[in-house]
């Protein structure tokens, strides 16, 4: 596949988890040490995270959406040792990270499930949430199907930090359909903001004008 020169300043973007995690490193090192000496696998992390968000689906099916929210920081935060923990120890692999990422997609829908449940005899605010889970996933496949293609796509206006965090917000001020329609509108928007990234780098003026 020839490469592909990027878009000018898409060398500038980075993933908001990036930054975050540079300047968290300290705290997670502090956690992430315990767990290396006991051996513990960072996949039994990324799997005893999504099980918590599960959790915290359950929660928000009950009503309980300010908990809810509070929970969903918790548990974001107890995800990031995964990661930490296999860069301490050695132990990144290319399975850990597509075995994160994947639970990291089911962990949101099971979020959204929750919610769904939560509405689910309000049909303007059931569609606020399918329209979100909607954008979300299609933000993921954007950047996935892209990056398939040898290109980089971390562009947009929301990404999964941002949606959790517009989530979290809603949640805890207990304005949940406010947050579900932010959701529902930049994630989409996000979506349809990366396959036009896609479409300029490969368009005419790059190496593929059939898009």
């Amino acid at each position: 596949m020839p490469e592909v020169a990027p878009e000018a300043g898409s060398e500038r973007a980075r993933d908001p988890r990036d930054a975050l995690r540079e300047r968290t490193g300290g705290l997670l090192a502090f956690f992430v040490r315990p767990l290396a000496r006991a051996g513990v696998s960072p996949n039994v992390l990324t799997l005893v995270g999504f099980l918590a968000m599960v959790g915290v689906a359950g929660v928000l099916a009950l009503g309980y959406e300010r908990l809810g929210g509070l929970l969903i920081v918790a548990v974001g935060l107890f995800d990031a040792l995964d990661g930490a923990l296999a860069r301490s120890t050695g132990t990144t692999t290319t399975f850990g990270a597509f075995f994160d990422s994947t639970l990291d997609r089911f962990a949101e829908i099971a979020i959204y499930l929750g919610l769904l449940y939560l509405f689910r005899g309000e049909t303007a605010v059931v569609l606020l949430v399918y329209l979100a889970i909607t954008g979300s996933l299609m933000v993921s496949y954007t950047r996935a199907r892209a990056e398939g293609l040898g290109l980089e796509c971390k562009v947009g206006l929301f990404t999964r930090l941002e949606r959790l965090a517009t989530l979290v917000i809603g949640l805890v001020l207990q304005r949940t359909v406010l947050a579900l329609l932010v959701l529902a509108v930049l994630s989409n928007l996000t979506a349809v903001q990366r396959m036009w990234h896609v479409w300029r780098a490969t368009g005419p003026s790059g190496t593929d004008s059939s898009l």
